[in-house]
């Protein structure tokens, strides 16, 4: 079948690809590296709790409908795909904490949860798929870094979904520990209320000292 449009046709644009697909892992399988891991994070930005990493394989013959970046999807969009990632592909997550966080900084402590969750996999992956400009360091295999790749790679969008929701979910146990902040409504991130609270009633264990509101305090 063509994919030609009709000569007089405005509808061109149609046809470039609205979304990730899976062809970085079919062209890595082409070069004999298989299987493909899809690794990202979530959860840099806010002043509490974990980063959260996820890595994913998955089954190309079982790849759910609408993957994407997790932050184009609705909550209840991203928990329908995070059951049926968990049902059909290869998963493994890691966290860092608030400690380690403080203790080497955020980008080291992101990186080694991706690293965790990379070698946490039941099956080692020959290539991992990583979003943004950074790759985990001492994992057993080849690592690329790809830009906007949640938006280019089903793999690494599956990812994203998992740290995400499961991030969100951690926080939304951490709003039952510690009601006064709202980390079930802001999961952490530096919102006027979260603020506020913090000025309330000071840092609690969950909070990243090292970052400047709470540093300030």
């Amino acid at each position: 079948m063509s994919l030609s449009a009709p000569s007089d046709s405005p509808l061109l644009f149609d046809l470039a690809p609205q979304g990730p697909d899976f062809s970085m892992e079919l062209a890595a399988r082409g070069r004999g590296l298989w299987p493909v891991a899809g690794c990202d994070e979530a959860g840099r930005g806010p002043l509490a709790g974990p980063v959260v990493a996820a890595a994913v394989i998955l089954d190309p013959d079982r790849i759910p409908d609408g993957l994407n970046d997790s932050k184009k999807l609705s909550a209840k969009r991203r928990a329908e795909l995070f059951d049926l990632i968990m049902e059909h592909a290869s998963i493994s997550v890691a966290s860092s904490g608030p400690a380690l966080i403080d203790r080497i900084n955020i980008l080291a402590a992101s990186l080694d949860a991706m690293r965790r969750a990379v070698m946490g996999l039941c099956v080692p992956p020959a290539l991992v798929l990583t979003d943004g400009r950074d790759r985990p360091p001492n994992i057993a295999c080849r690592a690329d870094a790809v830009i906007k790749g949640d938006a280019r790679s089903l793999s690494i969008a599956a990812a994203s979904i998992v740290a995400k929701v499961t991030r969100d979910r951690m926080m939304a146990a951490a709003g039952t520990l510690y009601p006064a902040y709202g980390f079930d409504i802001h999961s952490g991130y530096g919102t006027a209320r979260h603020l506020t609270a913090i000025s309330e009633a000071g840092p609690c264990p969950l909070h990243r000292r090292s970052f400047r509101p709470i540093r300030e305090l």
